[in-house]
């Protein structure tokens, strides 16, 4: 049974940081680009970085200047986004995703609040 499962969303101040983690499950980790996308309410589906299978080439969505970064543990089946310096503005809810390098292949995460509010 293909599993994302993300964790560390949390209502932190302006200014603040958090660490997203998505664990992954049922299907072969290493084969997969695996992205952090966001969604503001009523906004459309935001892709906020993307790490390739063996993590040599990085992404980042043009919204996130820098504040973000994304890395990955082929051996825990882990990915991660650290947030740093977090505005009102990412506030949303944020998902973890795994495409197939080579199939058309995806799986979604069920999402995590992110609020950043004083």
């Amino acid at each position: 049974q293909v599993q994302l499962v993300e964790s560390g969303g949390d209502s932190v101040q302006p200014g603040g940081s958090l660490r997203l983690s998505c664990a992954a499950s049922g299907f072969t980790f290493s084969w997969y680009i695996m992205r952090w996308y966001r969604q503001a309410p009523g906004k459309e589906r935001e892709l906020v970085a993307e790490i390739t299978s063996a993590g040599s080439t990085i992404y980042y969505g043009d919204s996130m200047n820098g504040r973000f970064t994304i890395s990955r543990d082929n051996g825990k089946r882990m990915v991660y986004l650290q947030m740093n310096s977090l505005k009102p503005e990412d506030t949303a809810v944020y998902y973890c995703n795994a495409a197939h390098e080579r199939q058309p292949l995806k799986y979604w995460g069920q999402g995590t609040q992110v609020t950043v509010s004083s």
